[in-house]
């Protein structure tokens, strides 16, 4: 059996993102907002990757993205830099009822290797299969960038979990109280959290547990995000054959405003046979680079809590492991780690989240899957 040091420097190491062999790929990015200036190219540039491109809703904001990350051709629209052959990766932090058509332009172009997507990867599942079908017709590489899969604590709980040292998963849990920083777009949407943040957890227990049997989900509107919305307060819930258990509570406007004290934080917790473990995320503390953090306990290693530590954090780091999979797989010829054929399942879970709301009834994932009551 391992020493408990043993098992720690595991944890610590798991996080470590795919490394591929070519490294320079010629990046077209798509968009200039926050996600791509302080994540996608902050994480590109301290990995060493190569973003060539840029183009954004406005030339103004791409151009003066390029100027801080130092990118080298600015187009006015993404129209354009599609079709730019020099480019092998198309990187798109975009709108999600806009991704399908720019997915859609950029297949078409001869040299482009692989298309990585932001999650959500479409408003709905049919624009998710249209992207998966388009990856497949042209022969292209399409990854999702479901970032919090190479969150640091979740990697090595991924890890931990693949080990059997809590034995079998009986419960996880995550909460959240978070303040994010909504991006504009969402306003015009009906579908507000899970959606727009949710989507972390949803493909979280995914990427942790597997696929669930029935998803069921509970909501109300919150008063206080000032825009119409159906879904600011949910909790969903995944249960799967064997009887395990995944649910999500998330608050993402915790703060009635000033005067009042923020106390914001995404909590996580998964219970097991054999032991436990429980975490944090440190993402609700950005810009402080604020890692995330694991424990656990296991029959295995006695009366002790067993605690690697990291310091990288969510916020940008874990954008390099997104790119650098899609890397991996263009170069090994093989299906994205995330990809947009497996992705198809995290936009069902959601689609099952609302139906669930709509319907107040608990709702098989293969009901949504086979395109009922959709």
């Amino acid at each position: 059996m391992r020493t408990a040091q043993e098992i720690k420097q595991i944890l610590e190491e798991a996080i470590l993102p795919m490394k591929p062999g070519k490294k320079d790929y010629r990046i077209g990015c798509i968009g200039s907002g926050f996600i791509m200036k302080d994540c996608h190219l902050v994480s590109y540039r301290g990995a060493g990757f190569n973003p060539a491109a840029i183009a954004s809703r406005t030339r103004a904001h791409a151009q003066e993205v390029a100027e801080r990350h130092h990118i080298e051709t600015v187009y006015d629209t993404w129209q354009e830099l599609v079709k730019d052959e020099s480019l092998e990766i198309i990187d798109i932090a975009y709108p999600p009822d806009l991704q399908p058509g720019i997915v859609e332009e950029a297949v078409k172009n001869p040299n482009v290797k692989g298309i990585l997507c932001q999650k959500p990867l479409a408003m709905d599942l049919a624009g998710a299969r249209k992207i998966a079908d388009l990856g497949d017709q042209y022969g292209k590489k399409i990854a999702v960038n479901s970032n919090m899969r190479y969150d640091q604590s979740m990697r090595a709980l991924k890890k931990l979990l693949d080990m059997k040292e809590l034995g079998e998963v009986v419960l996880a849990t995550i909460e959240m109280r978070a303040i994010p920083h909504w991006q504009t777009f969402l306003t015009e949407y009906d579908k507000l959290e899970i959606f727009g943040m949710g989507i972390h957890h949803v493909d979280i227990f995914r990427y942790l547990l597997g696929d669930p049997e029935r998803i069921t989900c509970v909501c109300r509107t919150d008063p206080r995000s000032k825009f119409p919305h159906v879904d600011g307060i949910t909790q969903y819930t995944y249960s799967y054959a064997d009887g395990r258990m995944a649910t999500s509570l998330d608050d993402v406007w915790a703060w009635p405003e000033d005067p009042c004290e923020k106390d914001i934080y995404i909590k996580w917790r998964v219970e097991g046979t054999e032991g436990m473990a429980e975490g944090t995320i440190g993402w609700p503390y950005y810009p402080e680079p604020v890692p995330s953090t694991l424990r656990f306990t296991s029959r295995n290693y006695p009366h002790q809590w067993i605690e690697p530590k990291w310091d990288k954090v969510w916020f940008p780091d874990a954008f390099e492991g997104t790119m650098a999979s899609l890397m991996c797989a263009i170069e090994k010829d093989e299906e994205p780690e995330i990809s947009a054929r497996d992705n198809i399942k995290t936009i069902a879970c959601v689609e099952a989240c609302y139906l669930s709301i709509r319907e107040k009834r608990s709702v098989l994932l293969e009901e949504v899957l086979k395109g009922e009551n959709i």
